[in-house]
């Protein structure tokens, strides 16, 4: 080979290095968990709205992103078996929804980055050392349940002003629904309601609580939504309906399924931030650094319909602020 040839074929052998590395690099494939108390859905794939975002941001399922999902199946004792595998999946990220998933998997996993969705207070059950600077390997959207809780009691009063007994059904088993019931328990203080604890551990508790409701009739319901609860909801509403108690939840699903009204953030909307979360730490932000974020908008949602069968005329300055009014 003379010299002009051996110099072009040098000079073209590091010319195509860029582009071959390139190649090397956009090949990379993620490998990313999602973990949930909850039940396992259909098609076996975590929430659209995530999955969703995640592809708008790059990152395409059976391209670039593989996902390894596991669902405790709303059985609480099946978390911290269930979040030790994620260890060995060899997973990137795992992306988790509520309080209880997301400290299984504190507990199991150390140094794989957790990006926890939902989980109420995390400062006070002790998922981060702080919302600004949350250390170690979790981060997160919070949804600022606790506060949030006495928040509802207040629109519930506005909306039943002759409320004086308002019963409170939470999962007693998850410290931070428990936290959420405190807070009620505060707000009720200053606004002079008695409180009605129905705490339920386990499905076969519901029954119990319906019939403290049956004997002891309440004016109003605060219905604190996790897992456990939202699972039952269909009895809730039912039992609301049929004893002519008006109720307030904490998401507006619960209202489109018939419930009078709700206060609190967009699920979708919490999913989204998720995943934008997930890029900058596959992106090489450590978790710990990004301070926990919390929703910036809380929608409230009114149905007409239990509204009129249960005789409750809402109040004109509530439907004013509502951002959906359920005919």
């Amino acid at each position: 080979m003379d010299r002009r040839r051996f110099i072009g074929a040098v000079g073209g052998t590091f010319v195509a290095l860029p582009r071959i590395v390139g190649a090397q690099q956009a090949t990379r494939v993620w490998r990313i968990g999602y973990f949930a108390a909850g039940v396992r859905p259909s098609d076996g794939a975590p929430p659209p709205a995530l999955v969703q975002a995640l592809r708008e941001l790059g990152y395409v399922d059976g391209q670039n992103v593989t996902y390894f999902c596991r669902w405790a199946e709303a059985r609480s004792e099946r978390l911290p078996a269930l979040a030790a595998e994620f260890a060995a999946l060899k997973v990137d990220l795992i992306v988790t929804f509520g309080g209880k998933a997301a400290q299984a998997l504190q507990a199991a996993v150390s140094t794989v980055p957790i990006v926890f969705i939902g989980s109420g207070d995390p400062v006070g059950v002790g998922l981060v050392a702080s919302m600004s600077r949350p250390g170690g390997n979790i981060t997160g959207i919070s949804d600022q349940s606790t506060e949030l809780s006495a928040k509802r009691l207040e629109l519930l009063k506005e909306v039943v002003p002759r409320a004086e007994r308002v019963a409170v059904l939470w999962n007693a088993d998850d410290q931070s629904m428990t936290l959420r019931y405190r807070e009620i328990e505060k707000a009720a203080r200053v606004l002079r309601v008695t409180i009605q604890p129905l705490g339920v551990r386990e499905p076969e508790d519901f029954d119990r609580a319906f019939s403290a409701m049956t004997r002891e009739h309440p004016d109003a319901l605060v219905l604190v939504t996790d897992v456990l609860t939202s699972l039952n909801r269909k009895l809730v509403l039912d039992f609301a309906t049929a004893h002519g108690i008006p109720a307030i939840y904490e998401y507006g699903f619960l209202v489109r399924e018939g419930g009078l009204m709700s206060y609190g953030p967009d699920l979708d909307d919490l999913l989204r931030r998720a995943a934008v979360y997930v890029d900058r730490i596959l992106k090489g932000t450590k978790p710990g650094e990004l301070p926990i974020e919390q929703p910036t908008r809380y929608y409230l949602l009114v149905n007409t319909k239990p509204a009129k069968a249960l005789g409750i005329t809402i109040p004109q300055s509530v439907l004013l602020r509502a951002d959906d009014v359920i005919q």
